[in-house]
């Protein structure tokens, strides 16, 4: 049988419709080629790696399989948007799990808040922490329902393409205090400083510090409660090979192993791409799901570029690093939850140093997932699968991560073994890391920056990259660098956004 890689890819002359070609795989890019093949495009997607996924890479040693990178799933509903443009149900393909609570979040000093969509649970917990935020915790749900309406439901596809689409929201982001940091809105809800840590620590789930990122992303915790927190069973990468079933079963192609090397523009156009092996590849429309800063510096020729020059890349603000441990172990850690969030000491200042300092802290926060809580088909029987991210500087901090990667695992084991996975060291049976270092080489992340561009508000909508290229004709932008920005309902939505700037095929009949 032959491979993703090694399968010929069906000429758009031979199928009478115009070509569309998508770099990248990711998630945003995957969405991106279901749509422009349901409006009429033969589409090649083209990864660089050996599999598709992008972030979303599976890795699968000595009978574990770990998800590479989004673990958390919600507002389903973009995806089973997807399976209906290509008349099939979602359902019958993927089995979405709940997850019950959201996450369990631990500080330092061993107290747990279970986060969930529960609401008379939640108003139990944050009365267990300080019973004067209850009526504090009604009304920041209410503001978050709000900005969730406006915010993700009425702008999440909308394209910004003029400063007149800024000046049209103005008064809504005046109205709802996007000019505050997360943690500054939070903070008008909450005196007890636990609950303004639990409920503004979102933004670090989508590359953002939460006492810079705008409070419009206070709209997580409303899109978590109406449309809930999910796992795929089977893993991430069980949504990764239902996509690529919907694009190959309309007539699509997935290229591996097929790294793009530039963007080919004539006349101010995209016409098609030029791959690493000096193969060419013509195009009616390019959309690239690679990085956005990666893409205008490394696949674009300077001279093509009008706004996004290297100097302003290089001035923007980049999200941070991540430091990703992927473990098996030879038991089963069985009151451990399937999201697992672990505070440290720091809060404002651990976070100052990873996004202004950069400097590695001793100390540090971790996201546990422990997707074999809810799949033990992950492991091997009696065996759990792990991975923990830390969020750490990105490659600004001058870190050299090939040498201080071992011990910096072995810090983050400690500190494991020592508050939720006792006798974890003499468990391990398998391992591998990542770290912004690896972003940047296998992942063509700009400064290794896991999430690509900050999500602050002088970089969001209309100042972040279009997702129709303000300096190249013809050409796209989808994922985590481009309007919306990060998380998974976030790079669906960017590839939603193409249905309405991407011109129809018939255009080029």
């Amino acid at each position: 049988m032959l491979t993703l890689a090694e399968r010929p890819s069906p000429s758009s002359a031979s199928s009478g419709k115009p070509r569309a070609v998508v770099i990248g795989s990711g998630f945003g890019g995957l969405a991106a080629a279901i749509r422009l093949g349901a409006r009429g495009y033969s589409v090649t997607v083209l990864e660089m790696r050996d599999a598709p996924g992008g972030r979303a890479y599976v890795h699968r040693q000595d009978g574990f399989t770990f998800d590479a990178g989004p673990t958390i799933v919600t507002a389903p509903f973009l995806f089973e948007e997807l399976w209906a443009l290509c008349g099939r149900d979602m359902a019958q393909d993927i089995d979405l799990r709940p997850m019950s609570p959201f996450y369990r979040i631990r500080f330092a000093d061993g107290a747990c808040f279970n986060y969930s969509g529960d609401m008379e649970a939640m108003r139990a917990e944050v009365a267990r922490f300080s019973p004067g935020d209850v009526d504090g915790f009604a009304r920041f749900m209410e503001k978050s329902r709000e900005i969730c309406r406006i915010g993700f439901e009425e702008l999440g596809d909308v394209p910004f393409s003029s400063p007149l689409d800024m000046a049209r929201i103005a008064g809504d982001l005046i109205r709802l205090q996007g000019y505050r940091s997360v943690y500054g809105l939070v903070s008008q809800f909450f005196k007890d400083e636990r609950l303004r840590t639990v409920f503004s620590f979102h933004p670090l789930l989508i590359g953002g510090n939460p006492f810079r990122a705008s409070a419009i992303y206070c709209l997580i915790a409303s899109l978590e409660k109406r449309w809930g927190v999910h796992f795929a069973m089977g893993g991430t990468g069980s949504l990764v090979s239902g996509l690529v079933g919907l694009i190959e079963g309309q007539g699509g192609h997935i290229r591996c192993n097929a790294e793009v090397e530039s963007i080919l523009v004539e006349n101010g156009a995209a016409t098609g791409v030029r791959l690493m092996s000096g193969e060419t590849i013509e195009a009616k429309i390019v959309v690239s799901n690679a990085d956005s800063a990666w893409t205008y510096r490394r696949l674009l020729p300077a001279s093509a570029r009008r706004r996004w020059s290297n100097r302003k890349l290089d001035r923007a603000s980049y999200s941070m690093g991540l430091f990703l441990w992927y473990f098996g172990t030879s038991r089963r850690y069985e009151d451990v939850a399937h999201h697992t969030i672990l505070l440290g000491p720091r809060y404002r200042e651990l976070l100052k140093d990873i996004f202004q300092r950069k400097t590695l802290a001793d100390d540090f926060s971790l996201y546990l997932h422990r997707p074999t809580a809810t799949d033990p088909s992950l492991a091997p029987a009696g065996c759990d699968a792990f991975y923990v991210l830390s969020p750490v500087p990105n490659l600004e901090g001058g870190q050299d991560w090939p040498a201080i990667s071992e011990r910096y695992r072995q810090a983050v084991a400690q500190s494991l073994e020592e508050t939720i996975l006792p006798d974890l060291t003499s468990r391990i049976v398998t391992s591998r890391i990542a770290t912004p270092k690896h972003f940047e080489t296998e992942l063509n992340a700009y400064r290794g920056a896991a999430f690509g561009l900050e999500p602050i508000l002088t970089q969001s909508a209309w100042f972040r990259p279009h997702n129709a290229s303000e300096d190249v004709r013809n050409l796209f932008l989808v994922g985590a660098g481009t309007h919306p920005g990060a998380g998974l309902p976030g790079v669906l939505s960017s590839a939603r956004i193409l249905d309405k700037v991407a011109p129809h095929a018939s255009v080029f009949a």
